[in-house]
């Protein structure tokens, strides 16, 4: 019984202490990072020319992404000529993500450096805000035009087995869509 009473008294005397404790900030230990506004993720993503979710909204209304659609080429039944096809699909597409993930990256690094120096200019905030926010709408649109050519080689069938493959759902969407060629 006085054992009980002990945890009790020292459990509420500590109490206050915890609950008027400040939450850690959400960027706790990010401050290491080299570049701080992105994670060691995206920096690999833009440098490799990932998708990084960039392409969701065709993704998710049945206009497969060249990768994906290699990687599930057999289960497909991928005919030569649209491996091919693919294939010069996804290097294109990652050649110029690549280019634009690289040049975002340098901007991102010079604003860090700008601020990090305590030389920052509203003018420079601007300029490098708006010439990011360009490189991120133009990164987008590559993604995106990828999963628009990659569709127009793929057959209905096939986009509808890439979809349940992929575990979208199915049931609720006509996605025979424009099929040039098909």
């Amino acid at each position: 019984m006085q054992w009980t009473w002990l945890c009790m008294v020292v459990v509420l005397g500590c109490a206050p202490l915890c609950w008027s404790a400040e939450p850690p900030s959400p960027y706790a230990g990010q401050a290491q990072r080299e570049i701080k506004a992105l994670s060691a993720e995206e920096v690999q993503g833009y440098l490799s020319g990932s998708g990084m979710g960039l392409a969701k909204v065709a993704e998710l209304h049945h206009y497969p992404g060249p990768r994906h659609v290699l990687d599930l080429a057999e289960p497909l039944q991928l005919s030569a000529e649209q491996r091919q096809k693919t294939q010069s699909i996804f290097e294109d597409m990652r050649t110029e993500a690549v280019r634009l993930g690289t040049h975002l990256l340098e901007q991102e690094r010079q604003l860090d450096t700008l601020f990090a120096a305590g030389t920052i200019t509203e003018a420079h905030v601007d300029q490098f805000v708006i010439e990011i926010a360009t490189m991120q709408g133009q990164l987008r649109a590559v993604h995106l035009r990828a999963h628009l050519v990659q569709r127009t080689i793929l057959t209905p069938d096939q986009v509808r087995r890439y979809d349940t493959l992929r575990s979208y759902n199915t049931s609720s969407h006509d996605h025979s869509g424009p099929h040039r060629g098909h």
